[in-house]
């Protein structure tokens, strides 16, 4: 009996150790916004040069580039894997643009770049063959810059189902709660009007870049926001990215347009997925989403103008 005893509690050990083992691998991944790769040597157009040289080499399109302030270089970059996700699912054109960054602080120039499949989570680009294409856009990133040190979700532990739903808190917006900037009869009559509302600069906002979504009547224009209130990039960036690693890929904010109707998505929402760990009110940096209280109307404000309405 006690030798039978002996083997049965082996045999429990055993399998608590491989359930254990089979629990862990099938554990889900977690996902960060940005990779902070290297610091670059030089100064600031060298760091973007080099960048822009990396890039480019691993097949990736720059389509545009963007200081928002002193000490910060954006340059956004897309490829056929990253259109191609973008066409597999309804309003995936927000994930169509990646961004690699340069950052001066503290003496240093940070690199860093979004993650495809991150944001790509976060927009709901679902299918095999759209997340596929996100995985393809992520190691050619890795490649070009190095796999690097991934951040911006502080102690939060987020997987793809938690970005698929993600809202900041209970009352505040999805994915699926956008800002309704504009409707028009055609599509080519709203990409006219906001490229035209972007040339001149209404609300505060121009265009650093243009992606037309193969396949489909959707286009996502990336924006920069220069007014010195509550909607500038500067402004909000200036309040709320503090952490030693910088956030800057947060930018360009995007316009959508898709079948004739302008969105962009919600800032509760937009903001919040590159910072998801930041609290409300307080916070040892100083950095909270209080110091921005008004930014999320503003920016709906400025948009809304930039698609050629009125406020």
């Amino acid at each position: 009996m006690n030798i039978h005893k002996k083997l049965g509690t082996a045999l429990i050990a055993v399998s608590m150790v491989m359930l254990g083992a089979s629990v862990s691998a099938n554990a889900a991944e977690v996902f960060k916004p940005f990779t902070f790769t290297y610091n670059a040597e030089g100064d600031m157009a060298q760091a973007v040069a080099e960048a822009k040289a990396k890039v480019t080499a691993a097949g990736f399109e720059v389509v545009g580039e963007y200081a928002p302030y002193a000490g910060a270089t954006i340059i956004a970059v897309t490829s056929g894997d990253l259109k191609k996700a973008a066409a597999s699912t309804e309003f995936g054109g927000y994930a169509a643009a990646q961004r690699v960054t340069v950052t001066e602080v503290g003496g240093k120039m940070q690199v860093s770049y979004t993650n495809p499949a991150y944001y790509g989570a976060a927009y709901r680009i679902d299918g095999a063959e759209g997340k596929a294409s996100l995985v393809a856009a992520q190691n050619a990133l890795s490649q070009a810059l190095g796999a690097g040190q991934m951040f911006g979700t502080g102690d939060k532990q987020l997987t793809e189902a938690d970005l698929q739903k993600y809202h900041y808190m209970i009352g505040m917006e999805y994915f699926d709660d956008p800002s309704d900037l504009m409707e028009y009869d055609s599509q080519k009559e709203a990409i006219a009007a906001v490229e035209a509302g972007l040339a001149s600069g209404k609300g505060g906002a121009t265009k650093v870049y243009r992606i037309d979504i193969p396949g489909k009547e959707e286009t996502v224009f990336g924006v920069a926001l220069t007014d010195a209130g509550c909607s500038g990039d500067e402004y909000i960036m200036s309040r709320i990215d503090k952490d030693d690693l910088r956030s800057t890929g947060h930018l360009p904010y995007e316009i959508l347009v898709s079948d004739g109707n302008v969105y962009a998505l919600y800032a509760r929402f937009r903001i919040a997925i590159s910072w998801p760990h930041l609290p409300m009110i307080q916070n040892a940096t100083g950095a909270t989403f209080f110091n921005i209280m008004c930014a999320p109307n503003a920016i709906e404000e400025a948009l809304i103008q930039a698609a050629g309405g009125e406020v």
